[in-house]
C-alpha cells in the first residue's frame, strides 16, 4: 500500500459572506480545479455573535451540494422544497440543489455564544446538474462514531471506516466525509479510492500528514496527490482532530457565478435569467 504525499497546503483566510458572517475560507473559486469536485470550504468559529447571526437569508442555489457540519451553536434553515429545522451540535445538512432550491440558514444566538461549524460545496456533473433537488437533515445520533486502534476515533457522515458505513449514500461524485480525533503518541491510517481527490482540514492541534514529516496545525487545508493508495497521520505530543474528505473528480469545465455552479457561461445566464423572472424553480 503506497501512502499519499500532500500537493499543496492552504491557510484558511478570513472574509465575510452572506449578510455578514465571519468566516475563514479553507478554499475557493481561486482553486478550481485542484480540488475536483469539492469548490469550497469555509469555516465560521466565532464567540462574537455580531460576527454570525446576520445569517445567509434567502438565497438560490444551482449545479452543487451544499453541506453544512455544525460542531457548536444552532442554525435555522428553510427552502424552496417546504423543508424547516433547526441543526445543532454534531447534525449535518446535505443539500443537492440540482435545477434550483432558494433557501435560507440563519444562525441563532447558543448558549455559550460560540458558533462553529464548516460548510462544503459539492460540484455535481453536467448530466445531473437539473436533477430534483433533495435534502438530508442527518442527526448527529444517525452519525456512527467508532473507536479504533490507538485510541483514534472516527465520526462516519459519509464512506466506511473498519466496515461501517456513514449515513449519507448515493451521491453522485461517491464522497466520504469522517471526523478524525487522533490522541496523542497515535497513528491513523485509512484507503483512498484510487484517483479520488482527498484532502484534509485540520480543525484543532497538529501532526504529521505525510512522510514528509512536516509538522501541520489547525486552520489549515492539505490536499494530496492523487496517487497513492492511503493516507497517514502521525501525532507526537499534541492530539489532532480533522476532516477527511475525497470525492471523484469530475473533470468537467466550471461556470462559476456567486451561489450557481454550471458548466457554461450560457448556462449560467439561463440561471440568473429564470431568478429574475421568477422561473428559477422547477416544478414536477
Amino acid at each position: 500500500m503506497s501512502t499519499r504525499r500532500i500537493a499543496k497546503i492552504f491557510k484558511s483566510q478570513p472574509t465575510v459572506e452572506g449578510a455578514g458572517v465571519h468566516l475563514k475560507r479553507a478554499f475557493g473559486y481561486a482553486q478550481v480545479p485542484l480540488l475536483d469536485p469539492f469548490l469550497m470550504l469555509d469555516d465560521f468559529h466565532t464567540s462574537i455573535p455580531g460576527e454570525y447571526l446576520a445569517g445567509f437569508p434567502w438565497h438560490p442555489h444551482r449545479g452543487i451540494e451544499t453541506i453544512t457540519y455544525i460542531f457548536e451553536g444552532l442554525v435555522e434553515h428553510g427552502d424552496s422544497m417546504g423543508n424547516t429545522g433547526v441543526i445543532s451540535a454534531g447534525d449535518v445538512q446535505w443539500m443537492t440543489a440540482g435545477s434550483g432550491i432558494i433557501h435560507q440558514e440563519m444562525p441563532k444566538e447558543s448558549p455559550t455564544g460560540t458558533m462553529w461549524g464548516l460548510q462544503f460545496w459539492a460540484n455535481l456533473p453536467a448530466d445531473q446538474k437539473m436533477m430534483h433537488p433533495r435534502y438530508r437533515d442527518v442527526k448527529a445520533a444517525d452519525i456512527p462514531e467508532i473507536t479504533l486502534e490507538g485510541g483514534v476515533l472516527a465520526k462516519i457522515i459519509a464512506g466506511t471506516v473498519d466496515g461501517v458505513q456513514g449515513p449519507v449514500k448515493d451521491i453522485v461524485i461517491e464522497p466520504e466525509m469522517l471526523d478524525i480525533y487522533i490522541p496523542a503518541d497515535s497513528v491513523f491510517r485509512h484507503t483512498i479510492q484510487k484517483g479520488h481527490t482527498a484532502f484534509i482540514y485540520i480543525l484543532s492541534g497538529e501532526g504529521r500528514f505525510d512522510e514528509s514529516g512536516d509538522i501541520c496545525q489547525n486552520e489549515t487545508l492539505l490536499l494530496f496527490e492523487r496517487s497513492g493508495d492511503a493516507v497517514k497521520i502521525e501525532t507526537d505530543g499534541t492530539p489532532a482532530r480533522f476532516m477527511l474528505v475525497s470525492g471523484k473528480p469530475l473533470g468537467e469545465p466550471v461556470a462559476w457565478g456567486g451561489p450557481i455552479v454550471m458548466n457554461t457561461q450560457e448556462e449560467l445566464q439561463t440561471a440568473f435569467d429564470e431568478f429574475n423572472t421568477g422561473t428559477f424553480i422547477k416544478r414536477d
